[in-house]
């Protein structure tokens, strides 16, 4: 006998909502089991390894389910992406995400995923602030001096990185373009803060942590700072915008997670990482990071994402820069 046609329509209709109600029902028991929270740097003592422990650790005390951070280093951060990329949209697989994200979207040719269409951004973190540092050998006490310095020695001072790609060189060669110098990359794989104390190298776009005990000891000179405000722990030294105007570049991190996982999850993360992100406690060790922190809705969250991809890309592009 068949089915008359509204109980078949009626019937249909139910059955394709099925997969929503679903959904907002596993949301509402979210989270009901650990939550992984994959981290494309390595273990031990990096920035994003410890604001990924510190996002960690609030999460677990405040949604009642331990979240657990894996290290997955390699390719760029790539190989983390991918495992998250592939990984069930029901937010138990998280991601740190990080400005090297937009950057491997033009470093790499052949990625096996589109970041800004396979990750659903949640919220971000932090923001971390780089300096334009050079050896106290170079006759250059101010930017201006330093400009002047590298035009009138093109290709003569050497700028060390962590490597080809990194947010250090991208920076760099964001200021060659800029203000029209001509500084030599010099990619490291290793800690290059000896040669740049030892002259071997002469300048680096750094994050402040690793080399504001430097500074303060005279071992090597801060010029600028290169995000759009001067910073609290370096207050005398003035921003790469206020001689090249329009100048910003900066670290940045947040957390994202599979595209499909269910709103409700996300703003359920949203709402506890902002929340984390107003505890004295979290900003205090932010600020002990050499950042700042970056409160930020998921669609602002994407729009930023968006926005340093293009900016970057075009960097990257116009500086030939390809990843080794």
């Amino acid at each position: 006998m068949g089915v008359p046609r509204r109980k078949f329509l009626q019937w249909t209709a139910g059955t394709a909502a099925l997969p929503a109600v679903l959904r907002i029902a596993h949301a509402d028991d979210y989270p009901s089991r650990p939550v992984r929270l994959i981290v494309g740097f390595p273990a031990g003592g990096s920035a994003s390894d410890i604001v990924a422990r510190l996002m960690a650790q609030w999460l677990s005390e405040h949604l009642g389910q331990q979240f657990v951070v894996e290290n997955h280093p390699g390719a760029g951060t790539n190989i983390a992406t991918e495992m998250v990329v592939r990984a069930a949209p029901d937010g138990y697989t998280l991601l740190l995400v990080s400005a090297q994200s937009a950057f491997n979207a033009t470093l790499y040719d052949n990625l096996n995923f589109n970041f800004i269409r396979d990750i659903a951004p949640i919220a971000g973190t932090i923001r971390v602030p780089f300096v334009l540092v050079v050896n106290p050998s170079v006759p250059a006490r101010s930017l201006p001096e330093f400009v002047a310095y590298a035009k009138s020695n093109p290709g003569k001072i050497n700028m060390a990185s962590n490597g080809v790609g990194s947010a250090g060189h991208v920076a760099g060669e964001l200021f060659n373009m800029m203000a029209g110098v001509n500084l030599v990359h010099v990619p490291y794989r290793s800690n290059f803060y000896p040669d740049l104390m030892g002259g071997q190298v002469q300048a680096t776009f750094a994050p402040v942590p690793p080399v504001i005990g430097f500074v303060r000891g005279g071992k090597v000179r801060a010029l600028a700072v290169t995000t759009d405000v001067r910073q609290e722990v370096l207050p005398d030294v003035p921003t790469v915008a206020e001689i090249v105007p329009g100048y910003e570049a900066s670290g940045w991190q947040g957390l994202g997670a599979p595209k499909g996982t269910p709103d409700a999850i996300v703003d359920l993360l949203n709402r506890q990482i902002n929340a984390a992100l107003a505890d004295p406690k979290i900003k205090a060790q932010l600020v002990d990071l050499g950042g700042t922190e970056l409160p930020l809705s998921p669609s602002s969250f994407r729009k930023l994402i968006a926005d340093e991809t293009r900016k970057w890309g075009k960097v990257i592009r116009a500086a030939g820069i390809k990843a080794e």
